[in-house]
């Protein structure tokens, strides 16, 4: 894993800009796994920007959703589908031929992840894979616990998830996530970790020291050969 560190997140959002942008111009067909929340937002609105310029790059690419919560309307602004319809697929407008998305509120959620699993095996692997890291050292909805899902599944929330930002608006919280599985990060064949805030220090520091447990799931991103983890400087543990 390499770890760069960026003056600030604006700056750091706009390398990571334009490592996503050099990717597309390798493979304009690209298949771009997308988290949501504070840690990407800056990267898209470079997209965003980059496309105003040059619209042409954005027109065959794909997108898959890393994960979603549960029980809650699709149209709903809590949702990771609202996040990225808003902030990616309406300003880089991506068709929804191109997007393949987790359904937040499925009459039964397994059979939701076996269906976005067998489109990522149709369609995939992931030629690049947006992540952002989690309080508690998630990665998408993939809780730290005894054991690491491979595949697509359903997630029992954590306390850190429960309290995610994206969330303060609803008095009952979502009782599961759906979400990407481990095998299907370290399948992709690039991966790009964005960490900023002051709450990441403390998972940072434990990152960073290289060793693999299911208790920190970002740390398997060290089996991965190809993952560059941009850090500004507002979470510092150099």
């Amino acid at each position: 894993m390499n770890f760069t560190y960026w003056e600030n997140y604006e700056t750091m959002s706009q390398h990571a800009g334009s490592m996503v942008t050099s990717e597309i111009k390798n493979k304009r067909d690209l298949l771009m796994c997308t988290a949501t929340g504070d840690s990407p937002r800056g990267l898209y609105q470079e997209l965003a920007r980059k496309r105003e310029s040059n619209a042409e790059l954005f027109k065959k690419l794909r997108i898959i959703k890393l994960d979603e919560w549960g029980c809650i309307s699709m149209n709903h602004p809590s949702t990771c589908e609202h996040f990225l319809r808003t902030n990616l697929l309406k300003p880089l407008e991506i068709s929804n031929e191109n997007f393949i998305s987790f359904n937040s509120n499925p009459v039964k959620p397994e059979d939701e992840c076996k269906r976005i699993q067998s489109e990522l095996e149709r369609e995939g692997p992931v030629d690049l894979c947006i992540l952002g890291l989690g309080t508690n050292g998630h990665l998408g909805l993939i809780e730290p616990g005894s054991f690491v899902e491979p595949y697509c599944h359903v997630a029992k929330l954590s306390s850190d998830s429960e309290q995610h930002s994206m969330l303060d608006s609803l008095v009952i919280k979502p009782p599961f996530g759906l979400t990407l599985g481990m095998q299907n990060l370290l399948a992709a064949r690039k991966i790009l970790l964005l960490v900023t805030g002051k709450n990441k220090s403390d998972v940072l520091k434990k990152l960073i020291k290289g060793k693999v447990s299911t208790s920190l799931p970002a740390s398997f991103l060290w089996l991965h050969p190809r993952v560059e983890c941009l850090v500004d400087q507002s979470a510092p543990a150099r």
